[in-house]
């Protein structure tokens, strides 16, 4: 297999070489890449801390009781979860719709505001809904500003030219989104985990994330959550440096990712976004319904039909996700900084999120 031939070269760089085989539009041979609907070879069953979450606060977060978690590990990477979709029928759609309406909201920050004045970023969604609405299949078609979305910080915002947090940059993490975390971060062993900062990855088919370690969190004890919603994608976890080959996944739509430990640090990479396997426009779990009994303290709320339209229109050709850090350790502080004010942002919007397109040719440009 090209691939496995590719991973056997080892030398400079080994995981540019295989990031770039999985970029190609073209590339058939994904025979390579780890299914964890398959499990066997180096995927094996994960073992979790079920007592740390009760059945009610699983409901309440919309997941499934961790019991009936199905949740793996993969050889030569400890520390490393997977953990295929445990999200309740209609729930995930809950976290799209937040993801796409009520999280790019002003005060938090998205890559649109480094080209756009800040009274034309107040309301992407309204901006954007009916456009996405009527949207053909035509790629000429332009683009609404949620379709121009790439990235969007939560809680400690991300500075992208000093790679790090600051205590004057900093805006309420999402209630709801913090409740989830807590649920699967208790449920992997790390019960106390404290959501204060999230990157929210919007792609498109023609998208990838660059090569890249989240090393900026200054407690690196405590893991990083990954949840993806739409369209499938290949994920690279690699080693401590780049000249190590990584191993290519698939993530689909509901599955998390946990990295804690040894994996906590590992370099990795999304170059692909694929159609979901099952051939349909959406995945079939984005299309069943929320039940209309919630439990009490639920922080999953219905969604409305006219705005479930907009989402699934919306996937039909993307995928989002979200990475949730805890950036502090209880009690600790951020060190004492001087000249700077804690708000610069991306020099452009691929030093992080790569579009192949706009790469090639408006670099500085959504």
């Amino acid at each position: 297999m090209a691939a496995a031939a590719l991973t056997r070269e080892g030398g400079e760089d080994a995981f540019r070489r295989l990031f770039r085989f999985y970029r190609q539009r073209d590339a058939s041979d994904l025979r390579g890449v780890v299914d964890f609907s398959a499990p066997g070879g180096q995927v094996f069953r994960s073992q979790l801390s079920v007592s740390s979450v009760s059945d009610q606060d699983a409901y309440r977060a919309g997941l499934q009781p961790v019991s009936q978690w199905k949740a793996y590990g993969l050889s030569g990477y400890p520390g490393f979860i997977f953990i295929a979709n445990p999200f309740l029928p209609g729930c995930q759609r809950h976290w799209v719709k937040q993801c796409l309406k009520l999280y790019p909201e002003k005060p938090n920050v998205c890559n649109l505001d480094l080209h756009m004045a800040p009274e034309k970023t107040t309301d992407l969604w309204g901006q954007s809904k009916e456009q996405l609405r009527r949207k053909g299949s035509s790629k000429w078609e332009p683009r609404s500003l949620l379709e121009k979305l790439r990235w969007v910080t939560l809680g400690y915002h991300y500075n992208w030219d000093t790679k790090k947090y600051s205590a004057n940059h900093h805006t309420p993490f999402p209630s709801d989104l913090a409740f989830l975390s807590e649920q699967v971060a208790a449920a992997c062993g790390f019960r106390g985990f404290q959501a204060q900062a999230g990157i929210l990855n919007y792609y498109h088919f023609d998208s990838s994330l660059g090569i890249h370690v989240d090393e900026s969190e200054l407690d690196h004890s405590r893991p990083l959550l990954s949840f993806s919603f739409g369209q499938s994608s290949i994920f690279l976890l690699g080693g401590l440096k780049r000249e190590e080959a990584p191993t290519a996944m698939f993530m689909h739509s509901g599955d998390i990712m946990v990295m804690s430990g040894f994996s906590r640090l590992l370099y990795h990479a999304v170059p692909r976004v694929l159609p979901n396997p099952e051939g349909t426009a959406l995945p079939s779990c984005l299309n069943q319904p929320l039940s209309s009994d919630l439990p009490v303290g639920s922080v999953i709320e219905h969604s409305s039909d006219e705005d479930w339209q907009v989402c699934a229109k919306y996937l039909q050709s993307s995928r989002i996700n979200m990475t949730i850090r805890q950036v502090l350790a209880e009690g600790q502080k951020f060190p004492e900084e001087s000249g700077t004010n804690g708000k610069g942002q991306a020099p452009s919007e691929d030093s992080y999120h790569e579009n192949s397109k706009a790469k090639r040719h408006k670099p500085n440009t959504v």
